[in-house]
């Protein structure tokens, strides 16, 4: 065959297109332009190699007195944005400040492993001979099972689903979400489906200066954010700790905490003198009444603070706030971390309709048409359409739905948890849970003597010792490496040199079943949504540390997607950049702008 090479240059792009030119082909162009088309490769290559050097022309602006832009952003700051040059524009148009928390949190995320996977075959491709022995060793792939590993797959297969598995769960989440919607039914549902009061998306023309409150587990941000007319998104913000004792103590303690906080931060940007709205995420069941009045329903995530479940917690905090009496803060809006997360990426891309969180904890919502909304009083709402539904779909399984896929070590994790028989789909799937599901495991397999034979497992025994994020870093290795893996058990008091390959192998292998388990779960879930509403082309917002992290729960759940919902559905999965503390903002931006009374119209 023959080769041939074109060239397309552009200001900031260069394109190649090698095409194969078959001896069999006629000589007429009508021919050999339809066997190109067939063949054509192309190759681009990134901006930057062709690009010119944009931050030596920053320097050079600077040496001339001017003060340019980030050199990562073509778009021009708004001049009421003070020491913009302090900021940096991130992918979703927010701006951030280079020494907050919201910047700097990026430096903690997971390696890269992609590009590890990458040397390491380029690696073991070099070192294998040329010419047809090359070609043999290529083609012969020996995958020999020992004796060990085959009792280990046998032991750990009730964690492994099918696609009738998860028809059967997609089905029953759906009978489960219609019966929350209903008046009669909503009480004995296990997914309750809440409404939020969110009755619109936002349009883009939000303005103004925010505090948001996000708080879902054990630490909570404050931020302190502004949006412009030119959809400009600046933002600064802080992490707090929640220590374990307020966790559990009484509610006064925790909401006192929680304003001691927030009165710090403003202190410490000189705001203390502006009033703000502050729009408060709360990632905890609730019952709202209203944008502004919210009963909690019950304490999940590891929380148990007393006095608070039934009661007002926006007043709570409002009232924690003026017991201080030296900050003007007015909590105006609270809205869920899911109903956060919508709004979002419902600022970036108006096809989003439903947003999913996969942290610490479980949770989504979507866009119901207030006409199947039976909870509410229809005359409340003349003329309204939609309403953002909050689904508090981790009690899913708690009236015994999924219990045919329900393990031993599910029920183990149940029965230890400070809620037990509630929250069950949340305690199969979310990262709270996760790690100590895969210890459940592995003890078990210990006592068997099946992994970890001669090496010092004592702390392994020990009940919250294996932290999910192990199971991200050991799934990050790639295939035939172990090195995060020997990291991670370094880490729990086992020495690397005692433990061997076929060990970490197997490590990796339960990890692999529960992950996969988990993520398979939560497309059932997010299948559920997409054919409740039947929109053609929907985009899911999704935030949490492990959908975040994981190197492989978003792959498993596009195609996992895909199969359930065929051919004539179109969804994307959109990362949230900016948290959930982003969207109370929003909600509050929506509210000021006037879309929304705080309580339903009587």
């Amino acid at each position: 065959s023959q080769w041939s090479c074109s060239w397309w240059w552009s200001d900031t792009q260069c394109r190649v297109a090698f095409t194969e030119k078959s001896e069999e082909l006629s000589d007429t162009r009508e021919q050999g332009d339809s066997h190109n088309k067939a063949q054509d490769k192309q190759v681009e290559f990134t901006a930057s190699e062709v690009t010119p050097d944009v931050e030596g022309r920053g320097k050079q602006m600077a040496e001339n007195g001017e003060i340019p832009a980030d050199t990562h952003d073509r778009h021009q700051r708004s001049n009421s944005f003070k020491d913009s040059d302090k900021y940096v524009r991130t992918r979703s148009g927010t701006y951030v400040r280079r020494d907050s928390d919201s910047y700097n949190r990026k430096d903690s995320s997971m390696p890269e492993f992609r590009s590890a996977l990458k040397s390491r075959l380029q690696k073991s491709k070099d070192e294998l001979p040329q010419g047809l022995m090359r070609e043999v060793l290529e083609t012969y792939k020996p995958n020999l099972l020992t004796r060990r590993r085959r009792l280990i797959e046998d032991f750990v297969r009730d964690l492994m689903l099918n696609n009738d598995h998860i028809h059967v769960m997609e089905q029953q989440m759906r009978d489960a979400i219609k019966l929350g919607l209903k008046k009669e039914g909503h009480e004995k549902a296990s997914v309750k489906c809440f409404p939020t009061y969110v009755k619109e998306l936002p349009n883009g023309q939000e303005v103004g200066k925010f505090l948001s409150l996000d708080l879902g587990g054990t630490n909570f941000r404050v931020i302190f954010m502004e949006l412009t007319a030119q959809k400009e998104f600046m933002m600064d913000s802080k992490i707090y700790a929640i220590p374990h004792n307020i966790m559990i103590g009484p509610g006064t303690e925790l909401f006192d905490h929680i304003a001691n906080c927030l009165a710090n931060f403003v202190f410490d940007r000189k705001i203390e003198e502006e009033t703000l709205p502050l729009g408060f995420t709360f990632s905890f069941p609730l019952q709202q009444e209203g944008l502004n009045k919210a009963t909690l329903v019950k304490w999940t995530k590891g929380f148990n603070c007393a006095g608070v479940e039934g009661e007002d917690v926006v007043r709570l905090l409002q009232e924690a706030l003026e017991r201080r009496g030296d900050v003007k803060i007015e909590v105006c809006a609270i809205l869920n971390d899911t109903t956060g997360c919508l709004m979002s990426c419902a600022w970036r891309d108006n096809r989003c309709r439903i947003g999913l969180i996969l942290g610490t904890g479980t949770n989504a919502c979507y866009l119901e048409d207030v006409k199947n909304i039976e909870t509410l009083n229809h005359e409340d709402f003349p003329g309204q359409e939609h309403m953002v539904i909050n689904t508090e779909w981790g009690a899913f399984g708690d009236n015994g739905e999924i219990d045919f896929i329900k393990t031993k070590w599910d029920e183990n994790v149940d029965e230890m948890s400070v809620n037990p028989g509630k929250q069950i789909f949340e305690k199969m799937i979310s990262g709270m849970y996760m790690g100590e599901l895969i210890r459940q495991v592995l003890v078990d397999l210990m006592k068997d003597d099946l992994i970890f034979v001669g090496a010092d497992r004592e702390r392994l025994l020990d009940r919250g010792s294996f932290f999910t994020r192990y199971a991200s870093e050991i799934e990050s290795d790639p295939v035939g490496e172990y090195t995060r893996c020997r990291q991670a058990l370094e880490e729990l008091g086992m020495d690397p040199d005692e433990v061997s390959d076929d060990d970490c192998s197997a490590l990796r292998y339960v990890c692999e079943a529960v992950s996969r388990r988990a993520s398979m779960m939560a497309s059932a879930g997010i299948t559920a949504l997409l054919k409740k509403m039947d929109y053609k082309d929907v985009v899911i917002a999704i935030d949490g540390s492990l959908f975040r992290f994981h190197p492989h729960f978003k792959n498993v759940m596009q195609s996992r997607i895909s199969q359930l919902m065929g051919i004539n559905y179109k969804f994307d999965l959109l990362l949230s950049e900016d948290g959930s503390g982003r969207g109370a903002a929003l909600v509050a931006a929506v509210l000021k702008r006037g879309d929304y009374n705080q309580t339903p119209a009587k």
